[in-house]
């Protein structure tokens, strides 16, 4: 029998098309860089370079950026075999303007339909989504058919594999719903009726949901983050992680364990893809095992990373990189990142993904950020409490970085 997964994360991919210039409105923007994009699939690119084994479910267009994006998965260490092309739909891409720290519009181009919404139950690999020792899906998947059918069949499935019936000695296992509300993508926008039904129908198969506070209320439609956490738990959820902005990261679980943690403080470059390295270090911290404060704290410093840099995909954090910013007690300015002119220093570099078979060399500070992951709104600004040097060093939720909204993913 195949080992399992660490995480198996399903929904959206995309090409992030990125300017390398700071502080310029797209309209005048001269320079680009491409990269991978789209949130869950960022989550799975943020965990590799945690040193865990993943995967993504997803689909492309049958095109060059289709082609461009398979050889990134590879060269990030995450396995594509799950990531189909289909022939009738171009792959999407995504633009962003950059204006720190904490405007960077999104400009999502998915017409007449992303091919990641095309993705069949009856082709899912169910034994593998069972399997996993995550699974993680995201809100965007429940937007349209065949993928809402698909993804609800998937947790279903893992509704057969309960933490009761893992062997003894197997890593925890948690099927995360990351919130991730999109308006754009549903029919109705911000009033669409569909929407919280389709929530509150996935929240009955998940152990774990995330979400900032405008997520929480189209899942609960409670904004206050204690009753969102609470009406999340009522869901079914086991753990409630609320990602609050200015005031941190909240986090309840089931057994009474709460964590209220800030971020680290950083100057943000670009808060666009904080929230999938806040992810991907969740998934870490799980697997670990650590307790739900040193999962939080974890996580921030992750996130706030990313937000340092113009990059996503390409700047997720390694282990070591966010032990020092724990340690730190702040994320430091990377060298590399954005000139005082306003021109990112290095394009050649910030367009190459670090190497992801080298988990303990640091990512590329200058690379640019996945413009397909909006930043989060409702993302943590203040400083987070440093690492207890005594824990472990395996990544947690990242949460939201400090004076930025953490997003959800692209």
């Amino acid at each position: 029998m195949p080992e399992p997964y660490d995480v198996i994360t399903m929904g959206r991919i995309g090409v992030d098309l990125y300017p390398l210039e700071v502080g310029v409105p797209l309209a005048r923007v001269e320079t680009f860089g491409k990269f991978l994009g789209g949130s869950p699939t960022n989550v799975a690119v943020a965990a590799a370079r945690l040193g865990r084994r993943t995967a993504v479910i997803t689909r492309t267009g049958q095109d060059a950026f289709g082609t461009y994006l398979h050889q990134e998965l590879e060269r990030f260490g995450v396995d594509a075999r799950w990531a189909t092309a289909v022939e009738e739909y171009p792959t999407p891409v995504t633009f962003c303007e950059i204006f720190p720290p904490d405007d960077f519009p999104l400009y999502f181009y998915r017409q007449p339909k992303a091919p990641d919404l095309e993705i069949h139950a009856p082709d899912l690999d169910l034994d593998a989504v069972r399997d996993a020792r995550i699974f993680w899906m995201t809100g965007t998947g429940l937007s349209a058919e065949p993928s809402r059918s698909a993804t609800l069949a998937a947790l279903a499935a893992r509704g057969a594999r309960t933490a009761d019936a893992r062997p003894a000695g197997a890593p925890r296992t948690a099927t995360v719903f990351d919130l991730d509300w999109r308006p754009m993508f549903w029919e109705g926008g911000d009033d669409s009726a569909e929407a919280p039904v389709r929530y509150r129908e996935a929240l009955a198969h998940a152990t774990v949901a995330v979400g900032n506070i405008d997520e929480c209320a189209i899942a609960t439609g409670e904004r206050e983050p204690y009753a969102a956490a609470r009406a999340l738990l009522a869901a079914g959820v086991e753990l409630a992680v609320v990602k609050r902005g200015p005031k941190g990261v909240l986090a309840v679980h089931r057994d009474g364990a709460t964590a209220d943690c800030p971020p680290l403080p950083v100057d943000v470059v670009n808060g666009l893809g904080a929230g999938d390295a806040f992810g991907g270090a969740l998934c870490h911290g799980l697997l670990a095992g650590w307790p739900l404060d040193r999962i939080v704290r974890y996580a921030n410093a992750a996130g706030a990373i990313v937000a340092s840099r113009l990059a996503c995909s390409s700047a997720m954090p390694f282990p070591d990189e966010v032990e020092g910013a724990l340690a730190a007690g702040a994320v430091t300015a990377d060298p590399g990142g954005v000139a005082g002119s306003g021109t990112l220093a290095n394009p050649g570099a910030a367009a190459a993904p670090a190497d992801p078979a080298h988990p303990a060399a640091s990512a590329d500070p200058a690379a640019p950020a996945d413009p397909a992951h909006p930043t989060d709104p409702a993302a943590p600004t203040a400083p987070a409490a440093p690492a207890d040097p005594a824990a472990p060093t395996a990544p947690t939720d990242p949460g939201p970085p400090a004076n930025t909204p953490t997003g959800a993913g692209s």
